[in-house]
């Protein structure tokens, strides 16, 4: 069966009415991971179990509830809002289940699986460096990441399937918190060639140019449209790439400008492949972590949260503000 959403059903799922049931952690993980994998035969398989145990521990929940978590319809299953209700609080349940059993390991200081997503420009540059230092420190080595764009990963956070997201910008989304973690620079770049290499340019240069951009959806295309698109009357997209190695090997083939990070830049800039243009306009930009306000942050996700503001060890400074 797969698991899809449908509107909201009728009955509210607190913290008081799970209290008063024998639920157990068994059926709540069954139900959190059919919620993640999208059906009972990949929920089967993730958690090592039958199909039909699977299935039978579901029906338990929902019996023991006295109400459905997920609509049927030709042999699929679509969440409704009682099973949206329970998401998080089953999340925290067994978050914290795993931290009571930490404190009688003492063994692991941390454990537990780390997920984690990086739109790409952090995926790719800051990340691996980040994970290596993190796991150095703690020894913790179980980390999942998934690199996406901005909104994909603010899509998963919402459905619990990522611990923390770390991206380019900010994402709207009102069950989402951010927390600012470092900075970074917008330029604009060409091939060494293009005639506004070489002078000091205004955005009125930049008018009628062609662009070679990442996807809508992604940070940095939502950094072009801030800086760049709001102020120019004209301009026309030569090309759409959802990789910037590709965008910037299009770019100094002389397809067009491109909007990119400095930090996914500077390889390019240093060999001499592209040539940042001088024009009179800053373009700063944040990256921020990103978790779900109703997210359980358990000792792995707090020390991991305070590794990233903090990789060196240093705790006495000051998080950077939300």
């Amino acid at each position: 069966m797969d698991v899809s959403t449908t509107p909201s059903s009728p009955g509210r799922f607190t913290s008081e009415s799970i209290e008063t049931m024998a639920i157990t952690l068994r059926q709540l993980r069954v139900f959190v991971t059919i919620v993640h994998e999208g059906s009972l035969t990949a929920a089967a398989q993730a958690l090592h179990l039958t199909k039909p145990a699977v299935s039978a521990a579901l029906a338990e929940l929902e019996k023991r509830y006295g109400h459905r978590l997920f609509d049927r319809h030709h042999n699929r299953l679509f969440i409704n809002d009682l099973g949206r209700q329970l998401l998080p609080l089953a999340d925290e349940l067994l978050g914290r289940a795993a931290t009571v059993e930490q404190l009688f390991d003492r063994h692991t200081q941390l454990s537990g699986k780390l997920r984690i997503g990086a739109s790409y420009t952090i995926g790719h540059q800051l990340l691996p460096s980040l994970l290596q230092g993190f796991r150095r420190l703690t020894g913790h080595t179980d980390q999942q990441v998934t690199i996406v764009n901005s909104a994909t990963i603010g899509e998963a956070l919402n459905a619990f399937e990522l611990d923390i997201g770390m991206v380019e910008g900010r994402i709207d989304h009102a069950p989402l918190m951010a927390r600012t973690w470092r900075h970074d620079r917008m330029l604009v770049a060409a091939a060494p060639e293009h005639p506004l290499v070489g002078r000091v340019a205004t955005v009125a240069d930049l008018e009628h140019q062609q662009w070679v951009l990442r996807e809508p959806g992604s940070g940095t295309r939502e950094q072009f449209m801030h800086f760049l698109a709001a102020r120019l009357e004209h301009w026309q997209t030569a090309l759409e790439l959802n990789a910037t190695e590709a965008i910037i090997n299009a770019t100094a083939a002389g397809m067009g400008l491109t909007c990119v990070s400095e930090l996914e830049a500077r390889h390019a800039l240093a060999d001499g492949r592209l040539r940042e243009l001088e024009i009179d306009l800053a373009m700063p930009r944040q990256f921020h972590l990103i978790t779900h306000r109703d997210k359980y942050i358990s000792p792995l996700l707090a020390r991991f949260i305070d590794f990233c503001h903090h990789p060196d060890g240093d705790t006495s400074r000051p998080h950077a503000p939300a």
